[in-house]
């Protein structure tokens, strides 16, 4: 039985759920970390697309934003479990992408943030 028990923690950790975030906190994190260049709301554009609705969105179609080449035909869909990819290491899910963040190394924050993009609707 002992010899099954590494197999049996590694099954286990794998069909756990993704970390619950705080959304209170993301929006702290996207202050911090996100909105020099983004925004919350609808139709507000600044340096980066704005994140409002982005949770369920196709990468590259906010009306109004330029793209880059490389965003525009990533393809992606924006669900958790890509954002919380993407937000890790941008230019590794998307590579060519003109956007500078270097990506939010801590597993806590990304998920606390995503929590907050979740709520923007």
């Amino acid at each position: 039985m002992s010899r099954f028990l590494p197999t049996l923690a590694a099954l286990l950790l794998t069909a756990m759920p993704a970390m619950a975030g705080d959304a209170v906190n993301g929006a702290k994190i996207f202050k911090t970390q996100c909105g020099a260049c983004h925004r919350a709301e609808a139709g507000k554009n600044l340096i980066g697309p704005s994140m409002f609705d982005i949770v369920g969105r196709k990468s590259g179609n906010v009306a109004g934003f330029k793209y880059s080449v490389a965003n525009q035909a990533a393809n992606l869909t924006w669900d958790a479990a890509t954002l919380d990819k993407y937000l890790t290491n941008p230019r590794e899910i998307v590579p060519g992408t003109t956007m500078t963040f270097a990506g939010l190394k801590n597993e806590t924050q990304r998920a606390d943030l995503i929590a907050y993009l979740e709520t923007l609707k």
